[in-house]
């Protein structure tokens, strides 16, 4: 996605008049034959096991002949903001002896390939922490539709902008030497990360402007100022954190950003800097939304950014732009 100037960003707190983006051809016609759509049911359908234990079972519907990567039934609140979504998944470990550049990780997968190739991310915990600090995302993700790359770094020490080269060897082993590279769309990928990991999601976003997304989850780093990211950047912050303050990290950060960016700030309430170790449904949704939009160009999430998400008992504070959609 492309830099663009046709929106004001503001706090959501103010009232604004944005409507919705201009639809894209491919949001009209979602018309499945029904053997196709038996398929595809069967195909997708979310079963029990280690990823999808206690999910409710839901067929994963083709997309638009219009949109190639849309992916999925047509959205809900509920939907995004559920534990597991409509694909079942699987996953495989990657070790450390058998790749360079980073310190391994689980691969986590949708298992039916009824619906073609992914879009993919790659996710990279704090200081001091190991992928496991992380692991509640890639089920969660997967299972809405992408393959999720939890790693490790090669020590717990390393910082921003080592994890930001590391999350690129990631996605490199992910697309190129992992044993579901056939399963993704290796141009349609993006970054994530916890603490020094959000940190290095900008270090990633800034050095490979190619990718799709990112989005720094309670972002540490010493370096401020990212006016040359070009990628959709969502950052999200909490208001209690004491180690990343927003004022001096996330909010900061999310200024720095082009103003012609699609970019949001989306800061929690109630939250630590440890938040996004647990299972969040706000971190979830709204990460959701943020990759399905613009990993997958999919215009069908566009309702859950646009008009921007108001204070709740979950959000402090939202900032951003609508989606732009040309």
């Amino acid at each position: 996605m492309r830099p663009h100037a046709d929106h004001e960003d503001r706090p959501a707190r103010i009232t604004r008049h944005n409507g919705r983006s201009r639809p894209r051809p491919w949001r009209r016609a979602r018309v499945v034959t029904a053997g196709a759509a038996a398929v595809l049911g069967v195909g997708g359908l979310l079963t029990a096991g280690t990823s999808g234990a206690g999910a409710a079972a839901q067929p994963a519907v083709a997309g638009a002949t219009g949109n190639p990567y849309e992916r999925g039934p047509d959205p809900t609140e509920s939907s995004i903001e559920a534990p597991r979504g409509p694909y079942a998944v699987s996953e495989t470990s990657v070790p450390a002896l058998g790749v360079t550049g980073f310190g391994g990780g689980t691969i986590h997968y949708p298992t039916s390939t009824a619906d073609g190739t992914f879009g993919a991310v790659a996710i990279a915990p704090g200081y001091a922490s190991l992928q496991s600090s992380i692991a509640w995302l890639g089920p969660r993700l997967a299972s809405q539709g992408f393959v999720v790359f939890t790693i490790d770094t090669r020590t717990t020490l390393d910082q921003p902008a080592s994890r930001g080269a590391q999350l690129l060897a990631a996605l490199d082993f992910l697309t190129r030497r992992s044993s579901v590279r056939n399963r993704i769309d290796s141009g349609r990928l993006g970054v994530m990360g916890h603490s020094m990991g959000g940190g290095g999601s900008l270090e990633a976003a800034k050095d490979r402007p190619s990718l799709q997304a990112a989005i720094p989850l309670t972002g540490w780093n010493l370096d401020k100022t990212w006016p040359e990211i070009r990628v959709p950047t969502l950052l999200i912050g909490a208001d209690g954190d004491t180690i990343a303050p927003v004022a001096t990290h996330s909010q900061l950060f999310y200024q720095s950003l082009p103003s012609t960016l699609d970019r949001a700030y989306l800061e929690l309430n109630n939250a630590t800097h440890f938040t996004p170790n647990r299972p969040d449904t706000t971190i979830a949704k709204y990460s959701v939304s943020w990759l399905k939009r613009f990993i997958d160009n999919d215009t069908r999430y566009e309702q859950f950014l646009c008009p921007l998400p108001r204070p709740s008992r979950t959000i402090e504070e939202y900032r951003g732009n609508c989606p732009h959609t040309s």
